[in-house]
């Protein structure tokens, strides 16, 4: 099995971390949230020499798929995301962010994932645990050892649940089924800020320490 190579890029005045993901053995990645700079992202995967089969978004918020069509269109390769969050691909921008970002219409994906789904990468194993309440189509992305958990969960932290599709209770009860159970050494790579473990974040996150 081939191991895992991740290249972190900090994307945008939201500060969203985008993620290279590749097999090191055969060189296939996948792009996860792209969510501006979309020149950056596509100059560093140029410079590594990985080859993109897919871009991967773990949830539908405009600052974590605005490079989405720069991404696709430099290597001709399939958008993908839950559909429960195409309504917010498709939404009107009322936050005035699209300009912001650059952000430009993003294409529409070959197929929508869902829980489950296990996607090939080189000669590795993505799966798909979808995790509802920051937004309801929101999912993480399971890979050797490896959660990219978009904001669903992060360092000392949870997802916002205040916008549209938001529910505080249904974000907590997909970290407790889906994440928490997974070994705690596995590396915890968010959608913002400080990467860290599941244990870490079982042990100290405030949010998931107070009790029933």
């Amino acid at each position: 099995m081939g191991a895992l190579l991740v290249q972190q890029i900090v994307v945008g005045p939201l500060e969203v971390n985008c993620y290279l993901a590749a097999c090191q053995e055969t060189g296939e990645a996948v792009v996860i949230d792209p969510g501006a700079d979309g020149e950056v992202i596509v100059e560093t995967i140029r410079r590594l020499g990985w080859r993109p089969r897919m871009i991967l978004n773990t949830h539908g918020h405009i600052d974590h798929w605005a490079a989405n069509a720069r991404v696709a269109g430099a290597f001709g390769v399939p958008v993908r995301y839950h559909e429960a969050d195409r309504f917010l691909l498709e939404a009107e921008d009322i936050f005035g962010l699209a300009p912001v970002l650059s952000a430009r219409p993003s294409p529409v994906p070959d197929r929508f994932i869902a829980a489950g789904d296990r996607l090939a990468l080189g000669r590795l194993t993505l799966e798909v645990l979808h995790t509802p309440g920051h937004s309801p189509g929101g999912c993480c992305f399971l890979l050797e050892g490896t959660c990219f958990s978009g904001d669903t969960l992060f360092a000392q932290g949870i997802g916002r649940t205040d916008l549209p599709g938001g529910d505080f209770e249904q974000l907590l009860e997909s970290i407790r089924l889906r994440l928490l159970p997974l070994p705690p050494s596995t590396r915890l790579l968010p959608g913002h800020g400080p990467l860290s473990t599941v244990g870490r974040e079982a042990r100290s996150n405030p949010y998931l320490t107070l009790g029933p």
